[in-house]
């Protein structure tokens, strides 16, 4: 795969509780340029992300093993989270807003790597302070960017 790569992630969550006045369950979907490079047999993504409304931006990095996914950002929001099949990661997510404790029990994880692209689904309960709030899914796509 080349250096030069687009990412497109989509995020769905299915709330748990009843929330009045709860927007459908639409999903949320980001397509931006990206940095791609393989090291120690993980591959790794690496992009901005900007924050409507807020001066700054949030620096992620994208580490996908065959088993492992882990998306560690810095910057106006920091946090390292981690998605493992079967497992229960928690770790804290600081805001701008301020912090919480974020727990992801993955329920399944697929990695598909051809010499082209890269695609990951994930499927995941999201605890917020020890509160299940939602079932998620997320869906990642790496392609090479045509020259």
């Amino acid at each position: 795969m080349t250096k030069d790569v687009l990412l497109s992630i989509s995020g769905l969550h299915y709330e748990t509780v009843d929330a009045v006045g709860a927007d459908e369950n639409e999903p949320i979907r980001v397509i931006t340029p990206a940095t791609y490079y393989y090291k120690n047999n993980k591959h790794y993504v690496i992009y901005d992300e900007v924050v409507e409304g807020m001066p700054g931006m949030i620096k992620n990095k994208v580490r996908i093993a065959n088993d492992k996914l882990e998306i560690m950002k810095s910057g106006l929001s920091n946090t390292h989270m981690i998605f493992e099949k079967d497992k229960i990661n928690i770790t804290q997510y600081e805001t701008p807003y301020g912090d919480l404790l974020v727990g992801t029990h993955t329920k399944d994880m697929q990695v598909d790597v051809t010499e082209e692209k890269i695609h990951v689904h994930v499927n995941y309960a999201l605890d917020v302070n020890s509160e299940t709030v939602a079932d998620c899914n997320i869906e990642m796509n790496i392609k090479a960017l045509d020259h």
